[in-house]
């Protein structure tokens, strides 16, 4: 049997406390494949991670930004912004870099004949 496998991109979704001092855990992942229009995220935040970092981190606050990113792949009403834009389009806005707590990662690519259960070895490896 012959799987055709496609290339993906993928990108860490990390949490950095205190941007100032530089500290950061994995949080989540991005992956986008274009051969199977796909986008998704999947987040895990580690809360004994967080506080210990920062023992006065607005964890509520990582939660909420971890679920918009998670808003921005779905797509529709949870996008805001970003509602009407292709699956790379929404990819490539979550992965500029900005100076806020919840950063992403390098891009990353690889082969993966299905792209959603590809997101979820991620998390379990990279992450989780």
């Amino acid at each position: 049997m012959n799987t055709r496998r496609d290339v993906f991109e993928y990108a860490l979704v990390r949490v950095v406390p205190r941007v100032e001092r530089g500290e950061m855990f994995n949080a989540g992942v991005l992956v986008y494949c274009r051969a199977k229009s796909f986008v998704a995220a999947r987040t895990h935040l580690d809360e004994a991670k967080l506080r210990a970092l920062d023992p006065e981190a607005d964890v509520a606050g990582v939660r909420a930004a971890l679920r918009a990113v998670e808003g921005v792949c779905a797509g529709g009403g949870g996008a805001g912004q970003a509602a009407g834009e292709d699956p790379g389009k929404r990819f490539r806005w979550l992965i500029a870099p900005r100076s806020t707590v919840v950063q992403p990662g390098p891009v990353h690519t690889g082969l993966t004949a299905d792209p959603a259960a590809e997101a979820e070895r991620l998390l379990d490896l990279l992450v989780r």
